[in-house]
């Protein structure tokens, strides 16, 4: 499926910022158009409905509100949202954990350029995924362990609940996530990826492993250090990480 431009509103609560963006935009992603422009939650919500966007380039912090209000109020529509930020560990690991699309501010060009390309494939795709329903909903969910992640696969996605992560591997330039169920998705990301962004419970404790300690069945000093998951497997133990697992377990 080709789609000619992709009709695109930006939501943003400075003037400068707002048309710099948009400028950019016009330059450098001719594959874009913008259709409307917002600088506050109130409007944003209302013009989204009036024009029913494919993309929308969303501020996720501004007067009266956030991002998150926005989608909120959105729930009906379905768009793909490419959010633009400044530094906040917080906000990136929950975009992160959703596979969102977003901006540093000031805006590079060549990560706008890249974020629309994305966008522009998974449309093209037509590869949906009601991202936007994800990040609210992990948002409102103040216990991190019992938030959601998207899983880009080879196939597409899949949304799994955090908790039922038991373990992660690397896997070349792929990252293996064993579930609860007994499970494995072959994840299109590095392991480096994940070390971030999961929260604890999960520990790394090797240079291919990442493991949740809810899933510890037992820990053995002998052939170096390695730990037995309840799944079964037998996890090496690197002495690097060996301190911070045992301080899990005080």
């Amino acid at each position: 499926m080709q789609i000619s431009k992709i009709k695109a509103v930006i939501v943003e609560d400075e003037d400068a910022a707002r048309a710099a963006l948009e400028g950019y935009i016009k330059k450098f992603c001719p594959q874009v158009e913008v259709s409307g422009t917002a600088k506050n939650c109130k409007d944003a919500i209302e013009i989204l409905h009036k024009l029913r966007p494919q993309l929308v380039f969303l501020d996720v912090e501004m007067p009266f509100g956030n991002a998150f209000d926005v989608l909120d109020g959105c729930r009906d529509l379905l768009f793909e949202t490419i959010f633009v930020t400044a530094f906040s560990e917080y906000s990136l690991k929950a975009l992160n954990q959703s596979a969102a699309y977003y901006l540093l501010k000031p805006v590079s060009i060549e990560e706008l350029i890249i974020a629309v390309n994305k966008v522009q494939q998974q449309l093209q795709n037509q590869q949906l995924i009601n991202r936007n329903q994800v990040i609210l909903e992990n948002f409102k969910e103040p216990r991190s362990e019992r938030q959601q992640i998207i899983l880009p696969t080879n196939d597409g996605f899949e949304v799994v609940k955090i908790e039922n992560i038991v373990r992660l591997k690397g896997n070349g330039n792929f990252t293996d996530v064993h579930l609860r169920d007994g499970s494995k998705r072959m994840v299109c990301r590095f392991l480096k990826h994940f070390t971030d962004m999961l929260p604890f419970p999960f520990i790394r404790i090797h240079k291919s492993h990442i493991i949740n300690i809810h899933f510890v069945k037992s820990y053995h000093k002998s052939a170096g250090g390695y730990v037995v998951m309840n799944d079964g497997a037998e996890v090496e133990l690197s002495p690097a990480y060996k301190e911070q697992f045992l301080e899990a377990f005080q």
